[in-house]
């Protein structure tokens, strides 16, 4: 048996919380076979202890069901950070990396599964906290990161169009971000065409995630929100790894579908100790014309999410046309319609997000 052959069979090791295996991600220092003992050397940078007796745990569970294999030597090199960081191995090793200056708070916007709204709520909170800072006297200071490489549709919801301009030359140039409705913004869907599939593997998704941290000139901003794609894979991992982050949104609908596959998002943050600031329940009822409520994906989905991963719900956002359709003009309902019962959510919502973090202490590390 060759490490090769050791290192195929260890992709079915996850690493906790993410959807990548131990060898994806570099951990896998070295591997062996010598007489029925398969020895493996992984290294890896956490700041949760159970992590590694966990990983040794499963590997040493798919190794010995190998035929051929009586034996198993597991040695784990752990290095230890106090900031919030996904597994990194020896290749690239992000966990020092610090916020970018200027940036008081990092938020990310996550669900579990697509479609439910999750850069709808994330392009209308940005509107709403960029209102309420306005109001006190900080405009400009929220920053919104389109993070969903894939589809990314938040250029489109907030009305914007075109290339960034960029400042300076060589790799330090800086990329300039657009802005509309008092929010900067940077996208994928700024950087490719409209009819253009962005097909990239992860190690290009990590280095785009990377550099809209890193060589974006994002100024000063009270706070940044960043609208990741669904699930728990190279994005997330990257973000993590790039910026430290106070806290993360999960956003669900009421139904059993999607707030099942909301949970394991939620646990994934706490995995990488990024702690939960909330679950937003999107799409939560229908108001038809004469007033009456139904809930068409039912009932308590995002309470009953957030009370199991010991968090609140910030707020349930009504199933309304207005927001689909302020989404496709490009003016999102809490600018189009402030008055109206959707944008008081949200601004009740932002508010609430606002305060809790300024009672955390600002880290740029």
């Amino acid at each position: 048996m060759t490490s090769d052959d050791i290192k195929q069979h260890l992709k079915q090791v996850k690493y906790p919380g993410f959807s990548r295996d131990i060898v994806s991600f570099g951990l896998v220092r070295s591997a062996g076979f010598v007489d029925g003992t398969v020895k493996v050397s992984l290294a890896l940078t956490t700041s949760d202890p159970t992590v590694p007796r966990q990983l040794k745990a499963e590997v040493e569970k798919c190794l010995s069901a190998v035929p051929g294999v009586k034996d198993t030597i597991i040695e784990l090199a752990v290095t230890p950070v106090k900031s919030a960081s996904a597994p990194t191995g020896a290749g690239g090793n992000l966990a020092g990396a610090s916020r970018p200056k200027g940036i008081a708070h990092a938020v990310a916007v996550a669900s579990g599964k697509g479609g439910v709204g999750k850069s709808t709520f994330a392009v209308n909170l940005a509107c709403a906290a960029a209102q309420l800072l306005e109001m006190q006297g900080k405009p400009g200071r929220v920053g919104l990161m389109d993070c969903d490489i894939y589809g990314p549709s938040v250029p489109l919801m907030m009305g914007l169009s075109g290339r960034p301009e960029i400042e300076g030359d060589g790799p330090d140039a800086m990329l300039i971000p657009m802005e509309h409705h008092g929010v900067k913004v940077m996208s994928m869907g700024f950087l490719v065409d409209d009819n253009t599939p962005v097909v990239w593997r992860g190690p290009m998704i990590m280095k785009t995630v990377q550099q809209f941290v890193q060589n974006v000139k994002w100024g000063e901003l009270d706070l940044l929100l960043i609208d990741l794609p669904p699930g728990t894979g190279d994005a997330q991992l990257s973000l993590v790894q790039t910026l430290p982050l106070d806290g993360a949104v999960l956003v669900t609908t009421p139904q059993a579908a999607a707030t099942n596959v909301a949970r394991k998002g939620g646990l994934m943050f706490q995995k990488v100790n990024v702690p939960l600031l909330g679950v937003a329940e999107n799409m939560s009822y229908f108001l038809d014309p004469a007033g009456q409520r139904h809930d068409l994906f039912g009932t308590g989905g995002g309470a009953s999410t957030a009370e199991k991963l010991g968090t609140s719900l910030l707020g349930q956002v009504p199933l309304l046309p207005e927001i689909r359709a302020g989404g496709d003009q490009g003016r999102p309902i809490v600018v189009g319609e402030p008055e109206g019962a959707a944008a008081g959510v949200f601004r009740e919502i932002a508010d609430g997000l606002l305060a809790s973090l300024e009672r955390k202490p600002v880290s740029q590390t």
